[in-house]
């Protein structure tokens, strides 16, 4: 039978969320059903919900849940019912990228994760209203409900002492910003490293970066609690880029080398270039921002000849089913202070978490699901 939960609809672009009853399908043998606990808010769900990036509406987003798994399909292996689990992306593993251990690189991630009008590979919804299809499986999970049917590769067994209302950001905006630092720019001992954003994702990646020996982390933003924040984070400085000239200070914070690496998190492409512009010799800027489809960025060609590139980065290359227990773990040494970051919301205040998180009130909204 058809599970009855509570879901935040979205019925158009722009359009407040709104709780309602709605029906999960019955599992499918790849598919775990989690009763949410948490479900953090990230910027890709607000850029869905303006209309920015199409995905199938009405429909029911959230794609950082955490909760506990109270069923299994028949071929699941990863978890058993009681599980407490982290929900992050979907992938097909049996891809190349996908055996090679970047999932986040799935020949089908785009697809299966955000353009799937909604529903199953075979057409098929996994949540309905009055017997008519929402938009779901957003992210292989569609979280902003009490329950979510999701697919078992966007589920990652976590200890279950740990608190879900801190793990549910592990799924998309932590894991992107610590994994952008930890998988894909790698920066070694010595190098500068300059952070573009500091909101959720510019933080996690503020942080791992303090794990490392480097000359300097630098924040950029113009919210000076932010980069109070960033400092407090690791940053070994910050620009307030509201009354201070960016690339003069980095320019002088390099010798007038430029930067190793740089991390572009606004999806601003005046930023991003300032950002690509700041490197130097062999210098390597990371975009990891979630723009609108079709944004260009103009750069001036002859400055990536002294061999700056550009590299365009998915939820941090990581794998989640190593990657989220990795960053638990960090978690729990202190390294990986979660709770800096996180703003609870009950989850009927879901609007009011989303307008927080628009005008920077809220670093990191998380929605708490009521347990009775």
């Amino acid at each position: 039978m058809p599970t009855q939960t509570t879901a935040a609809v979205v019925e158009s672009p722009g359009a407040p969320f709104t709780l309602e009853q709605v029906e999960l399908d019955d599992l499918r043998p790849n598919e775990v059903l989690v009763k949410m606990v948490a479900a953090g808010l990230c910027h890709t769900d607000l850029s869905v919900h303006a209309g920015y990036i199409p995905f199938a509406l009405p429909g029911v987003l959230g794609h950082e849940g955490a909760g506990i798994v109270e069923a299994v399909g028949s071929a699941v292996t990863r978890v058993v019912p009681g599980d407490s689990v982290a929900l992050s992306f979907t992938s097909c593993g049996s891809c190349r990228h996908c055996r090679s251990g970047h999932p986040a690189y799935c020949t089908t991630w785009v697809p299966a994760n955000m353009f799937n009008g909604g529903v199953r590979a075979d057409g098929s919804a996994t949540v309905s209203r009055g017997g008519t299809a929402l938009g779901g499986r957003f992210f292989g999970q569609s979280s902003f409900a009490a329950h979510a049917v999701a697919d078992e590769r966007s589920v990652v067994k976590v200890d279950s002492d740990l608190p879900l209302e801190l793990v549910a950001p592990l799924g998309c905006g932590v894991q992107t910003g610590a994994g952008t630092v930890l998988n894909i720019l790698k920066p070694p001992a010595g190098s500068t490293l300059a952070v573009f954003g500091t909101g959720a994702v510019g933080l996690s990646a503020i942080a791992a970066a303090a794990l490392n020996p480097l000359a300097e982390v630098i924040a950029v933003d113009r919210v000076e609690s932010r980069l109070s924040l960033a400092a407090e984070l690791g940053a070994t400085r910050t620009i307030n880029s509201e009354d201070e000239d960016v690339a003069k200070v980095l320019a002088d914070v390099t010798g007038g080398a430029g930067l190793d690496y740089a991390i572009d998190t606004t999806a601003n492409m005046g930023v991003l270039r300032t950002a690509v512009e700041a490197l130097g010799t062999f210098g390597s800027a990371a975009a990891i921002g979630a723009a609108p489809l079709g944004t260009e960025i103009a750069l001036d060609y002859t400055g990536l000849l002294v061999g700056r590139s550009i590299v365009g980065v998915t939820e941090g290359d990581s794998d989640p089913e190593t990657f989220i227990p990795l960053l638990a773990t960090l978690y729990r040494q202190g390294r990986l202070p979660l709770d800096k970051l996180v703003k609870t919301y009950r989850f009927s205040e879901i609007n009011q978490a989303a307008a927080d998180a628009r005008d920077g009130t809220a670093i990191k909204p998380v929605l708490l699901f009521d347990q009775s």
